[in-house]
């Protein structure tokens, strides 16, 4: 595994829209009929608790900033405090959301997210003030991992208005969103964008199916504003071009028995914000954050990596300079 370092750098993962993450295992799922459910495992979730929860096992130690509230939001803090993940909570009135993840016996995956409920004016701006605090009162350049959908009526801005604000405290913001409120991120400038393949088809208005394509989509995005940018792709791996005139990556872990994709992203996020903090090489960077993505495929639930698996992951991540 790539010796990481003991990092004096701050992490800060911002959830607006955090979950209650429950997987269920039954044999076959049938719609309109009863489905017995053989397995049941909740654990705290939304795609920034993912980020922290690798960042955990890869040696950082960030801070959680999310809205919870309810018996759910709770239980989503009691998760996260669990893991050692520190938090700095901002309590609302609504519950926090419950996502479900279906796995049946032959691997097929149905996901049911709830949108989660609308935030308070007073909230949106707690949530504001506490992060202009905390970003304010360190001298030491961080990176803000801020990532997930947004709630209901909320402003598509937000994720625009969260860079402004990290920039303004001399930091680095990564964010992992789609739709509008990626497409109006990107006139913020921020530091690293990880669409998926149908999030970027979205943004550069075409199809990304071949390496010329991956290429010039990725230099499109870094294009409309991203100083950095990859595009996850599935299967096939990842593309990454590291800033606006650089050399354009392809990495690909090697195959393994997925038992979901879900939290897959975030890894891959989570392993970046740390390379780019380490100052690793492309290729280690690349080697981390492919086998970050594949060892999630292997875990438990999304985002509880095992040190072993990415270990045994690196070294069999191909890598190759796109022309």
């Amino acid at each position: 595994m790539t010796m990481l370092k003991r990092l004096a750098t701050p992490f800060w993962c911002v959830s607006v829209n955090p979950s209650i993450d429950k997987r269920v295992r039954v044999s076959s799922l049938i719609p309109g009929c009863v489905n017995r459910v053989s397995e049941v495992r909740a654990a705290p979730g939304g795609k920034a608790a993912h980020v922290a929860m690798v960042l955990r096992t890869l040696g950082a130690h960030p801070l959680w900033i999310g809205f919870a509230g309810g018996l759910t939001g709770t239980q989503l803090l009691d998760g996260l405090l669990a893991l050692s993940i520190r938090l700095q909570p901002v309590t609302t009135n609504v519950d926090t959301r419950i996502n479900l993840e279906i796995i049946d016996d032959q691997g097929r995956v149905t996901e049911l997210l709830e949108p989660g409920l609308p935030i308070g004016e007073k909230e949106w701006k707690s949530l504001f003030d506490t992060c202009n605090k905390l970003f304010s009162q360190q001298d030491r350049s961080g990176i803000v991992i801020a990532s997930g959908s947004l709630p209901t009526g909320a402003d598509p801005g937000f994720y625009a208005k969260l860079t402004a604000l990290v920039h303004r405290h001399g930091h680095k913001i990564f964010v992992d969103t789609s739709g509008e409120p990626l497409r109006l991120a990107l006139g913020a400038a921020p530091d690293f964008i990880k669409p998926n393949r149908e999030e970027a088809e979205r943004l550069v208005g075409k199809t990304i199916g071949d390496p010329p394509s991956w290429k010039n989509a990725v230099n499109r995005l870094v294009g409309l504003g991203a100083r950095s940018a990859i595009v996850s792709l599935g299967e096939d791996g990842l593309i990454w071009q590291a800033g606006a005139g650089q050399d354009t990556y392809h990495a690909k872990s090697s195959n393994v028995k997925v038992t979901s994709s879900v939290g897959c992203g975030d890894a891959t996020v989570a392993a970046f914000a740390y390379a780019m903090s380490a100052g690793l090489s492309v290729e280690k960077t690349l080697r981390l954050a492919a086998a970050c993505g594949a060892a999630n495929c292997l875990a438990d639930s999304p985002g509880r990596l095992r040190e072993a698996d990415i270990a045994a992951l690196e070294p069999l991540v191909r890598i190759e300079k796109l022309t």
